[in-house]
């Protein structure tokens, strides 16, 4: 039994590749340089950017934030395992990755769901969004779905500091709030609960404005223009594809962290353990710089004036 008093916690999903992990090390380094380089581009665009002053981009420059937050959250760490032959983290450490990724899962789902009920305003209400929706109702917007995500992630941080733990081998590649639970000496009726009740709000405090936001944009579609089924696709789609995205990673998160997968293979579990905290950060830049013409343009815009400055 290992004492209480542990200081540090190992990971034991990491396989033993050989030198092959100096190709994974370089691999994971260039998504990570890719997550960072896009995300960042974005946000400068946007900021610099004072036709993209508005409501919609302030969410989206909120979300791009978000994704370097995760991100780095979990690729540092995650770097230095791959090339370490001992895969420990010291309990603290573990403690602030716990608090990052959850913050991150938090703030992701809230931030979806603020921007599907801005969409719902501007397509279902166009006449009324420049007074129901404004620049600085959508950053009150962010700030207190920030400051509400770290302190859900801090009242379960402050459940787990206090618990004696009996072990310290985790079977994941990073710190999970449940898996150092699960680890416990004591009594952890009160971290189930909440940690169920955490999982619920997470899930249905954002879930609500996507349903009713998404019921009202369907009817439009239905009942409306061609033009208006246009563009309603056509600003909606990004995000429906970034929330089913996020969504199927962190229920498969959910589901391995809760119930027994040791029948799947090792390496489809790691992948899928990585999915929701590798793939948003990727695909959200693609999906909104991409697909947004506003954001395309204002980029070409931004890269022009940097070369002819260069000149």
């Amino acid at each position: 039994m290992i004492n209480s008093t542990s200081s540090y916690f190992i990971f034991s999903t990491y396989l033993h590749v050989g030198t092959l992990r100096y190709l994974l090390f370089m691999l994971t380094a260039v998504i990570y340089m890719f997550i960072l380089i896009s995300n960042t581009s974005l946000i400068v665009v946007i900021c610099m950017n004072r036709s993209l002053h508005e409501p919609m981009y302030v969410f989206l420059c909120s979300l791009f934030v978000n994704e370097l937050y995760g991100s780095t959250g979990l690729f540092p760490l995650l770097l230095l395992q791959i090339l370490s032959d001992v895969h420990t983290v010291s309990r603290p450490l573990c403690f602030l990755q716990i608090f990052c990724l959850y913050t991150y899962v938090n703030v992701e789902f809230c931030n979806l769901a603020v921007m599907s009920y801005d969409r719902y305003l501007a397509i279902c209400c166009p006449l009324q969004y420049n007074t129901r929706m404004t620049v600085n109702k959508a950053v009150t917007f962010i700030i207190v779905l920030w400051v509400y995500s770290s302190v859900k992630c801090l009242v379960t941080l402050s459940l787990n500091i206090r618990l004696p733990l009996c072990g310290n081998v985790l079977d994941s590649l990073y710190c999970n709030n449940y898996l150092i639970v699960k680890l416990a000496c004591s009594d952890t009726t009160v971290n189930n609960i909440y940690g169920l009740f955490g999982v619920l709000i997470t899930v249905l405090v954002p879930l609500l404005p996507i349903l009713f936001s998404y019921t009202k944009i369907l009817q439009v579609c239905f009942s409306g223009f061609k033009q208006t089924r246009q563009k309603a696709v056509s600003t909606c789609a990004p995000h429906l594809v970034s929330l089913l995205n996020f969504s199927f990673g962190c229920l498969f998160e959910i589901m391995q962290s809760r119930f027994d997968m040791s029948t799947f293979p090792s390496e489809l579990r790691i992948l899928l353990s990585l999915y929701f905290l590798i793939m948003q950060p990727l695909l959200n830049p693609l999906m909104f710089g991409l697909q947004m013409s506003t954001i395309r343009n204002a980029w070409r815009l931004v890269v022009c004036a940097q070369t002819s400055q260069g000149f």
